[in-house]
């Protein structure tokens, strides 16, 4: 039972140490990529609101 516990706990170790931390510069790219993206879709968003509130507007 012990050697099992063990066993477990060297494995996981070493698949810890597999792990690959992504560095700074990938992160501040990847958040200034989020950031275009969503920018982007909250203006489509908004323009696609703008015209179906226009649209129903001048129905009514």
């Amino acid at each position: 039972m012990i050697k099992k516990i063990k066993t477990y706990f060297r494995s996981a170790n070493e698949e810890r140490l597999k792990v690959i931390f992504p560095t700074k510069e990938q992160i501040r790219n990847a958040a200034i990529s989020v950031l275009i993206v969503v920018s982007v879709v909250t203006l489509f968003l908004a323009l696609v609101d703008w015209i179906l509130s226009h649209s129903v507007s001048s129905i009514l």
